[in-house]
């Protein structure tokens, strides 16, 4: 029987290769935009816990250091090319301490 291949993504805190399943995403929603092609609105950033949202993705451990040293090194914003507000940040540190905590 043929072994299924499993997903592996890098860690944008600490450059490791893990399994899909073992990291949280950062997603970018796509762009809302106008019949003349404009962006209307920016897509807004959040933590995708089950992984299926749509737009562009970034991937980190599911813990709070890994969080932090993207966040200093502004990793996120180079991954997803766009300015991150620090409510944001807050944000998404709050709802991975959550989930590190449920799992």
């Amino acid at each position: 029987m043929k072994q299924k291949k499993i997903p592996m993504r890098r860690c944008t805190g600490c450059g490791e290769m893990k399994e899909k399943r073992e990291l949280i995403r950062v997603v970018k929603a796509p762009d809302v935009k106008n019949d003349l092609g404009e962006v209307i609105k920016s897509g807004e950033i959040s933590l995708d816990l089950s992984g299926k949202k749509p737009g562009r993705g970034a991937y980190v451990c599911k813990n709070t250091s890994c969080f932090e040293k993207a966040r200093k090194g502004r990793r996120f914003e180079r991954s997803l090319s766009c300015k991150i507000p620090d409510e944001i940040y807050e944000q998404m540190r709050r709802e991975l301490e959550a989930a590190a905590q449920e799992g």
